[in-house]
C-alpha cells in the first residue's frame, strides 16, 4: 500500500511523547518510494528530450552554453531552506535539473569536438543510478559482492583484449591520473633494487622513469608525488610524427646511468593527449626487454583502439607491457571516472601498496583477490564495474569497435578537408580521432607564426560563443593550434564543414 507524503507528517499533538524514538518524519518521507518516483520520472523525460534535442538536424540548445566564470558563479546561489518540505521539492528539483541542463555543456551534441570525454551510452548513464543508489562500496568483499565479481570479469576481459598472460590482473580506479600513479608506484617497487614501500624512495641511487617529450603530465606528477621532484621525468625527443624515437630513449637511459640514475622504466605513449600519436611500442618493448626496464603503456585513450579493425596494428607491443592504463570513459563511452590500470604479473599490484589494517585486510593480499582495498588507493571505491560490465554483456565488444573505427575514419575525412582548404594547415597525419589544425587567413593579413598563434584562441573563443561547437586548442612544437577529439558517433563531414565555416566567419 502506498501512502501520499502528507500522511508521514503527523501533527505533534498526536504523537506520543513516551513512544520510541522513530526517523524524523521529513526523514522518513524523503526515502519513501512514491517520492522518489516522483523525483525520477521528470529526469528520465528531461534526459530523454535532451538526446532528442542533440539528434535534431539544428540542436535548440547550444552545445556550450558560454557564461563567464564569475557570472555563472552568480546564477547560483546557494540558497538553504529553514525546514525540509518535500511535498515541494519534486517540483523544485525539475526546475532545478532544467537549468542545469540548460546551462552544462552538451556532449552528446555533434558539436562538440573538444576534449576527451564520451558522449555516455544511456545504458551505461542509468547503471550510474542504480550503483549510486546502492552505494556499495569495492574495498572489501562484504561492502561489495556483486561489483567485486563484475570487477574481476571486466578486468580479465581488458586484460585478454590487450593481449596480457595468465597471471596477468588489475583494478578499476578513479581515472587515468589515479591509475598511473598506481602503475608507476608497482614498477618502483619492482625495479628499484630495495623496498621503497618499507624504506622510501631515498634508500638508494636517485630513481627516474622516461617519458616522450608529448607524454601526459599524469607521469610526472606521478614522479613528483613519490618524491623523485622534476628530474624523476626524463624526457625523450619525438620525431616528426610525435612518436617517442628509439633511438633518442637509448640515448636518453645510457646518459641518465652515466650520471648515477637508476632508470626503472618507460612510459609510452598510445596514445599522445595533443595530437593521437602512438608511440612505436614493438621498438620500445624490445629496449625495455634487453634492459630491465618497466614498461608502462599509457592506453588511456588509445588502447580502446584495439577494438577497431583496421587499427589495432598501432598498438602491436602493447601485450609485452608490465603495466597499462586504460580509461573506459574515453572510447568505451562510459561516465567519469573508470580506469582499468593493468599488470602483465597480478602480484605488483599488490605489492605497490603492502599495508598493515587488520581491521580491513587479510596479512597476505594473493590470499583475497576478492578484497581490492589492497591494489589502490582507494578504500571507499565506488561501484565503477557496473555501467563497463552491462555495456559490454548487453551489447558486446563489436558496438564498442565500431564507435572507435567510425570517429577514427571520421579524423582521416576531417583531415582530407584540412588539407585541401587553402585557410587550414594541418599539423599532422591523424594516428586515431585526434587531429591538429590552425586557421591561415588567405587575404595574408596574418603571417608570422606568432600573429598566427595569437589568432587561434581569439578565433576558437569566438566560435565557442556561437554556440554550435566546441573545439579546444593546444600547444605543438612551440606553436598554437586549434584541436579536435571526434568523440561523438553522429558528428557528420557536414558537421565539420560547417566548422571550418565558423572558424573562418570569426576570422
Amino acid at each position: 500500500m502506498t501512502h501520499a507524503l502528507s500522511d508521514h507528517t503527523p501533527r505533534a499533538a498526536d504523537r506520543d511523547p513516551d513512544a520510541p524514538s522513530a526517523p524524523h518524519d521529513a526523514l522518513a518521507a524523503a526515502f519513501d518510494p512514491d517520492h522518489f518516483r516522483a523525483l525520477a520520472a521528470p529526469v528520465v523525460d528531461r534526459l530523454a528530450a535532451l538526446l532528442a534535442d542533440a539528434r535534431a538536424e539544428t540542436p535548440s540548445l547550444p552545445v556550450l552554453p558560454w557564461v563567464a566564470p564569475g557570472a555563472q558563479l552568480a546564477n547560483w546561489p546557494l540558497a538553504l531552506p529553514e525546514r525540509p518540505d518535500v511535498a515541494r521539492t519534486p517540483a523544485a528539483f525539475d526546475a532545478m535539473l532544467a537549468r542545469v541542463l540548460e546551462g552544462s555543456t552538451h556532449l552528446h551534441d555533434p558539436g562538440f569536438v573538444g576534449h576527451q570525454v564520451a558522449p555516455v551510452l544511456p545504458l551505461a548513464a542509468l547503471c550510474e543510478l542504480v550503483a549510486a543508489t546502492l552505494n556499495n562500496g569495492s574495498a572489501v568483499y562484504e561492502m561489495g559482492p556483486v561489483s567485486t565479481a563484475m570487477e574481476r570479469h571486466v578486468i580479465r576481459w581488458c586484460c585478454d583484449t590487450a593481449g596480457l598472460p595468465s597471471g596477468s590482473g588489475g583494478v578499476l580506479t578513479s581515472g587515468g591520473t589515479l591509475a598511473t600513479l598506481t602503475a608507476l608506484l608497482a614498477a618502483r617497487q619492482a625495479r628499484a633494487g630495495w623496498d621503497t614501500w618499507t624504506h622510501g624512495a631515498h634508500d638508494g641511487p636517485p630513481l627516474a622513469i622516461l617519458v616522450s617529450e608529448q607524454a601526459h603530465y599524469c607521469a610526472d606528477r606521478a614522479v613528483r608525488i613519490m618524491g623523485w621532484g622534476r628530474d624523476g621525468a626524463i624526457r625523450v625527443p619525438v620525431d616528426a610524427d610525435h612518436r617517442m624515437r628509439p633511438d633518442a630513449l637509448v640515448a636518453a637511459h645510457d646518459e641518465a646511468t652515466a650520471r648515477g640514475v637508476r632508470v626503472i622504466g618507460v612510459v609510452a605513449s598510445a596514445c599522445t593527449t595533443a595530437t593521437g600519436a602512438f608511440d612505436p611500442l614493438e621498438a620500445i618493448a624490445d629496449i625495455c626487454e634487453a634492459r630491465g626496464l618497466w614498461l608502462h603503456v599509457d592506453g588511456a585513450h588509445g588502447a580502446s583502439f584495439l577494438l577497431g579493425e583496421r587499427h589495432r596494428h598501432r598498438l602491436r607491443g602493447i601485450e609485452r607491457a608490465d603495466s597499462i592504463v586504460w580509461d573506459a570513459h574515453k572510447m568505451l563511452m562510459q561516465p567519469a571516472l573508470v580506469t582499468a590500470v593493468l599488470f602483465r604479473d597480478e602480484r605488483h599490484g599488490a605489492a605497490a601498496f603492502a599495508q598493515d589494517a587488520s581491521y580491513l585486510l587479510a596479512d597476505d593480499p594473493a590470499d583475497t583477490w576478492w578484497d581490492l582495498a589492497s591494489r589502490t588507493f582507494e578504500c571507499t571505491k565506488r561501484f565503477m564495474s557496473l555501467k563497463l560490465y552491462a555495456t559490454l554483456a548487453c551489447y558486446g565488444p563489436a558496438l564498442l569497435g565500431e564507435y572507435v573505427t567510425r570517429t577514427a575514419d571520421l579524423a582521416t575525412r576531417f583531415a582530407t578537408m584540412l588539407r585541401d582548404a587553402p585557410d587550414f594547415e594541418l599539423a599532422v597525419e591523424p594516428q586515431c580521432n585526434i587531429v591538429v589544425f590552425r586557421h591561415v587567413p588567405r587575404d595574408g593579413t596574418v603571417r608570422d607564426d606568432a600573429a598566427l598563434d595569437a589568432l587561434q584562441p581569439r578565433l576558437r573563443q569566438r566560435v565557442i560563443e556561437g554556440g554550435r561547437f566546441y573545439p579546444v586548442q593546444t600547444r605543438l612544437d612551440g606553436r598554437t593550434w586549434l584541436r579536435t577529439t571526434l568523440m561523438n558517433p553522429f558528428t557528420t563531414d557536414a558537421h565539420l564543414a560547417a566548422l571550418l565555416d565558423a572558424f573562418r566567419a570569426a576570422a
